[in-house]
């Protein structure tokens, strides 16, 4: 069993590795704008050329002196990207820049990523709330016949998200027995996506994430409620993050895990 000590160490090392990928030059503090694009080739604030949709892909019109880069080629005329909904977006070179092309559903939108973003050069870590053993559970993960494409809304209005789940994961916390549905994860890793008592309050209102560990044969699943996280929106309003599945509420406060970034 692992002693109150060892989790307090072992959770301020996952910590600080957490906020070191927070901070790091292109990562999610260095969000500057999103900009969602149609059919008319115009330029958007700060980044040269012009950007229009096109096709399903999205069309950058540059000259070598702006210095645009795709697939570390500078643009000199029109170049094409093509990003793929629910993935990583295309990233195209501005400057020190990078410009994150995304797909979401049929939309497509500028992300731009920017080292010297205030949110980056201000960042001075993660609220959270105090390590306690109390929040470490044993869980149970029934899974479903098959994995099910579900939708969820995000925190754009009228764009949707559809993320695959695995099943459902019961645990009691605060005296009381809750049911969450499963998201598929890294590997065999679960990720349970929620609000709880202290969304909009303490924590970011759009709920939380943790990622649990992989079941074992039986179904148990330890839950490890202080490693809670904070998705990108909690730090940017130019992240278009998913908002829980339908249901998944915990009933009682979770005073566990990241609360609401400064």
């Amino acid at each position: 069993m692992t002693s109150t000590l060892d989790l307090a160490q072992d959770w301020a090392t996952w910590h600080a590795e957490r906020e070191d990928v927070l901070r790091a030059p292109h990562g999610w503090l260095s969000l500057t704008g999103l900009y969602w694009l149609d059919g008319e080739a115009r330029p958007y604030p700060g980044l040269p050329g012009t950007w229009r949709a096109a096709d399903g892909g999205v069309e950058i019109t540059a000259a070598a002196a702006d210095e645009v880069g795709v697939d570390g080629e500078p643009v000199d005329g029109t170049a094409r990207v093509e990003p793929v909904d629910g993935k990583p977006g295309v990233l195209v070179t501005v400057d020190r820049r990078r410009v994150e092309v995304i797909r979401r559903e049929e939309h497509l939108a500028l992300r731009v990523r920017d080292p010297e973003a205030r949110t980056r050069r201000e960042f001075a870590g993660v609220p959270a709330f105090p390590v306690d053993a109390a929040w470490v559970v044993t869980g149970r993960f029934t899974p479903w016949d098959a994995p099910r494409r579900i939708d969820v809304d995000t925190v754009v209005d009228g764009l949707g998200f559809h993320p695959t789940a695995v099943g459902t994961v019961t645990f009691t916390v605060g005296g009381a027995e809750q049911e969450l549905v499963a998201l598929s994860g890294e590997g065999d890793e679960l990720k349970l996506h929620f609000r709880d008592g202290t969304s909009g309050a303490e924590t970011y209102g759009g709920g939380r994430i943790l990622r649990t560990e992989v079941p074992a044969a039986d179904g148990s699943v330890r839950i490890d409620f202080n490693r809670t996280l904070n998705l990108p929106c909690a730090f940017t309003a130019s992240a278009t993050c998913p908002l829980p599945p339908a249901g998944n509420t915990v009933t009682v406060p979770v005073a566990a895990g990241e609360k609401t970034p400064v």
